[in-house]
């Protein structure tokens, strides 16, 4: 420990006694605020009864500006938090009326808006009948295009598979490759995957196809 940390503890220890009379609870924290200050004039409040309360009362108000800064924030959060929970509920209680059988989703969609549009949602039905048909309405045609979209993954799949089963298929019967890959394509996609995967499977699939077609 250098000279300078020694003096700073020892003028810490002497302004944490001067200050803890008054102020008892936050006497650790003003001793830090305090210690920021050149040690000229920490050395300068500690002989000056005056100074030192003039300087004790500055950072105290300091402290108290900056704990009610960092408290407020946290009760607007909570009484917003606990504002929109209260807003959540009534408004699932009377989209719950319509029984889409969406009513959570559809809540959570109208909670999107500002809060004086969801106030005026409460307070007029024929325009929360509006905005839950609407709702309604876009949920359905995201159904429609997820449907769609996987619809036309399983195809891309199948077709996939049709290349390589096509391919193993031409190994075994050249000239009716393309009959017998139709044929197995009518198997499930788990099926298909199997004959891929293993060869004697797929040889006593060729020969059942090869059989119906000889018939």
């Amino acid at each position: 420990m250098d000279e300078h940390e020694e003096d700073l503890e020892t003028l810490g220890e002497q302004l944490y006694t001067a200050i803890y009379s008054k102020h008892k609870e936050d006497a650790g924290k003003l001793t830090g605020m305090l210690l920021e200050l050149p040690v000229p004039v920490i050395t300068r409040i500690l002989q000056d009864e005056a100074v030192l309360t003039a300087a004790v009362d500055k950072a105290f108000g300091a402290l108290q500006v900056a704990q009610e800064s960092s408290k407020e924030p946290c009760k607007d959060e909570d009484d917003a938090s606990a504002s929109s929970d209260s807003l959540g509920e009534q408004l699932f209680d009377l989209v719950d009326v319509y029984n889409t059988g969406h009513s959570q989703k559809i809540t959570g969609m109208l909670l999107e808006q500002h809060k004086e549009a969801v106030l005026n949602l409460l307070s007029n039905p024929k325009l929360l009948e509006e905005k839950v048909n609407f709702a309604l309405k876009t949920l359905q045609e995201q159904a429609v295009e997820e449907t769609d979209a996987s619809d036309s993954s399983d195809a891309d799949d199948k077709e996939r598979l049709g290349d390589k089963l096509f391919s193993l298929v031409e190994k075994l019967d050249p000239l009716r490759a393309n009959d017998i890959t139709g044929m197995l394509l009518e198997m499930d996609s788990a099926a298909l995957q199997q004959l891929l995967c293993d060869q004697s499977t797929l040889a006593k699939a060729v020969q059942k196809a090869q059989a119906a077609l000889d018939n």
